[in-house]
């Protein structure tokens, strides 16, 4: 499983840890326009069958964190869907076709998940595109940054908490009817969980409420026999960072406050998401995984 080398790297010096340069993007973002452009696994993750057979839905799939589960899922033999907004076509195009080029389909549906008639009218359709669901990653997100708390509106906590905390609600919610035993949803926290920073106010109490949201609901759910886990990652090079979700001195030091000093890549998340959904996992449930170049043992 994991990267196309197998043999010992170097965590400190195997991805980028110099400054990135000043870059900017209108919110969502997308990965094809970043410098330099995240890896996701595109060439480097190698499956080995271990999803074989599953039926996956993933939000937020196509860029960042989402799209390296994307990646990663389709080569350990799952069907896939995913969710995008339309300006993130581009991005959905690309991974499109790397599907198509290793023979596989990629069901992509555009939606703003904020509202719950539209969070049933995407798991339904997902789940009848892929004739049943048993995989559901509940990972879209929105950031914005402000150093200024008096320039954090209500408009803007009102769509951090819509997407990061209603939507993964609603969408739990909805699937329940079509997850069967041995199904497993995973949710995608953040290292604000642990550590919130003073400049993402909004986003860190949306994610605290994302992770007791999921406890709570491995508590409901292990009755029927399904399992629910959240990932938290740290620092991490997606467009979240350069659309809003970081100031512009942030930005070419993104990471560097880390003890490995630089941010992960999503490809390097991949693996637990694909450990979490796979049945070497049939004991974990109701666990909090914290992916982030050891901020969550400082």
């Amino acid at each position: 499983m994991g990267v196309k080398n197998n043999s010992l790297q170097n965590p400190l010096t195997m991805y980028p840890h110099e400054k990135f340069p000043m870059q900017k993007q209108e919110a969502p973002g997308l990965d094809s326009k970043m410098l330099p452009v995240p890896d996701c696994g595109e060439d480097t993750y190698i499956g080995c069958g271990r999803l074989t057979g599953r039926k996956a839905l993933i939000t937020g799939g196509d860029s960042g964190i989402g799209r390296a589960v994307a990646i990663a899922f389709m080569r350990e033999g799952a069907e896939v869907a995913v969710t995008c907004l339309p300006e993130e076509k581009d991005d959905i195009r690309t991974l499109t076709k790397l599907f198509e080029k290793e023979g596989k389909t990629l069901i992509a549906i555009e939606q703003d998940l904020r509202e719950e008639k539209v969070c049933r009218q995407v798991i339904q359709e997902a789940a009848d595109a892929l004739d049943g669901m048993d995989i559901l990653v509940l990972n879209a997100a929105v950031q914005t940054a402000q150093t200024d708390i008096n320039q954090l509106s209500a408009e803007q906590i009102r769509e951090t908490f819509e997407v990061n905390v209603f939507s993964p609600m609603f969408l739990s919610k909805a699937a329940i009817p079509y997850l069967p035993a041995g199904a497993s949803v995973i949710f995608t926290g953040s290292a604000e969980y642990y550590t919130p920073n003073k400049i993402l106010m909004d986003y860190a109490a949306s994610k605290s409420a994302v992770v007791a949201f999921s406890i709570a609901l491995s508590k409901y759910l292990i009755e029927k026999g399904i399992r629910v886990n959240t990932v938290c990652p740290g620092p991490v090079w997606t467009p979240l960072e350069v659309s809003g979700g970081n100031p512009d001195e942030g930005i070419p030091v993104h990471g560097i406050d880390t003890p490995m000093k630089r941010p992960g890549q999503p490809v390097e998340l991949a693996g637990i998401y694909v450990f979490l959904a796979s049945n070497e996992s049939t004991y974990a449930t109701g666990e909090i995984y914290g992916i982030t170049g050891g901020l969550s043992s400082l």
